[in-house]
């Protein structure tokens, strides 16, 4: 049953996709329309959620509380997720990219190209990053957007 994304639990699992790029103003109800149509059928006893954030991160998450999700069910969810990069000619799991924040505006760059932007100091130690692999709605808010000195890109510095 889809719920709107601030009423899962804390504990929700959630999944963060990255897009390549922001989607576009007229992509996005169709995105949204689609995503919801999945998510109506992809998990019949369990409350699920999804927001679109900086119209590039699609950010879907689901109560396990209800009931544990199994693989059968992940595995459904990353074939939508290709069938969304097809559609939409985009790249949403690439985890070998790195988004992050300049000024106002999230970049999206290749780890090589980010590690040449650092030796440039186009980027420094305030550059915010996005945290992509946190795994539980709670650690979204606090954990997701955070200083490059508290990820581990920090290591590139």
């Amino acid at each position: 049953m889809i719920i709107p994304f601030q009423d899962l639990s804390p504990q929700a699992r959630i999944w963060i996709y990255p897009s390549s790029r922001k989607f576009y103003n007229e992509e996005l109800p169709v995105v949204k329309e689609i995503i919801t149509q999945f998510l109506t059928a992809w998990l019949e006893d369990v409350s699920v959620g999804y927001q679109i954030l900086y119209d590039r991160f699609l950010i879907i998450g689901a109560d396990q509380n209800d009931e544990p999700i199994n693989t059968q069910q992940i595995d459904r969810l990353v074939q939508f997720i290709l069938q969304l990069q097809d559609d939409f000619k985009v790249e949403l799991l690439d985890r070998m990219n790195v988004c992050f924040k300049q000024g106002e505006f999230v970049q999206y760059k290749e780890l090589k190209e980010f590690q040449q932007l650092i030796k440039q100091k186009a980027v420094s130690q305030k550059t915010i990053v996005f945290d992509n692999l946190i795994e539980a709605k709670e650690e979204l808010e606090q954990y997701w957007e955070i200083p490059i000195t508290e990820s581990w890109y920090n290591r590139f510095l």
